[in-house]
Order: structure tokens, then C-alpha cells, then sequence
């Protein structure tokens, strides 16, 4: 028995410096990382960040607003006839409606840039990837979060963010 794992354990030691001598033919890369470490990511996720908290105190201060409007309506309303109430309720309620249809486009429209502003993000390092891929001798990248298992030296997340930074900086200058 001693013999037997003694066996296996050169085995796998064996195969694992062997592997690790390997040039993979299938690199990894976890483009999240890529994204929220480089240069270029972190500038586009802080200018995404400002315009969120922009749209957010945007937000605060519509409801502040909305919640005074409906404050001043309900303190009135013993002051008022039926009809008087109704009719302001009415247009308050309407005002909610169109400030929420508003506000929800104004959403759409910032996930919108996100997608966007990610999707640039991606086209432009590309060409970066391809030349590790190719430096490399590999034929294929893959997504980090659907490998299973993998050599150390497959992944180039690290290389591919040090070249990002060397070659984009923050992305601010056009390609």
C-alpha cells in the first residue's frame, strides 16, 4: 500500500512540473478582473459611478420634493371640498405617474451606457488579448468562470491587465 501512493504521488508531481512546462494551448483570462483592475476598467466604472450617484441625488431629491407636494395636500385636505381634493389628488397622482416614467427611462438609459461603455471596453482591448494569444501559440482564450481546472500558466489575466495599463492608460485617448 505504501508503495502504491508513493507511486502515485511521484506520478502526479511528475505530470504537474511537466504541465507546468507546457505551453498551453487554451488560455484563461477573467475578464471581470481585467475590467476592475486595469486603468482603463476602473476610469469607465468611476465615470459610471459619478453619473449613478448624479442620477441617485437626482432622485433623493424628487421624492423629498414629492413627499413635501404630498405633505402640503394631506394638511389641506380638511380645508378643502371633496371635488377641490380630488381634482389636486388627481394631478398629484398623475405627476407621480409621469415623474416615475421619467425616471425609469432615465435608468434604461444609464444601463444602456453601462452595456455600452463595457462592450467598448471589451473591443478595445481585444487586439491586446489576441497578441498574448498569439505571442503564446494558443488558439483559443476562455472565460475564467468556465474552466473547471487549469494549469497556473494558462491564465493571463495579470499580463493582459499590465499590458492594458501600458498600452490604454485610462482608455481617454482614442484609439
Amino acid at each position: 500500500m505504501w508503495f502504491l501512493r508513493a507511486a502515485l504521488v511521484w506520478f502526479a508531481l511528475t505530470v504537474s512540473a511537466q504541465a507546468q512546462e507546457l505551453r498551453p494551448q487554451v488560455l484563461i483570462i477573467d475578464s471581470d478582473r481585467l475590467y476592475l483592475e486595469s486603468d482603463f476598467g476602473r476610469r469607465v466604472a468611476a465615470d459610471l459611478a459619478e453619473q449613478a450617484a448624479e442620477i441617485q441625488a437626482e432622485n433623493d431629491r424628487i421624492v423629498e420634493s414629492l413627499t413635501q407636494e404630498e405633505r402640503s395636500l394631506t394638511l389641506r385636505r380638511p380645508e378643502m371640498t371633496p371635488e377641490a381634493f380630488r381634482a389636486e389628488s388627481e394631478a398629484f397622482d398623475a405627476k407621480v405617474q409621469e415623474v416615475r416614467r421619467v425616471r425609469d427611462a432615465k435608468n434604461v438609459e444609464f444601463q444602456r451606457a453601462n452595456a455600452e461603455a463595457r462592450v467598448e471596453f471589451e473591443e478595445r482591448i481585444q487586439g491586446i488579448v489576441a497578441g498574448i494569444m498569439l505571442e503564446r501559440g494558443a488558439t483559443l482564450v476562455m472565460e475564467q468562470r468556465n474552466v473547471v481546472l487549469s494549469i497556473r500558466s494558462a491564465n493571463i489575466t495579470d499580463e493582459a491587465i499590465a499590458r492594458v495599463n501600458a498600452q490604454l492608460g485610462d482608455g481617454t485617448d482614442e484609439p
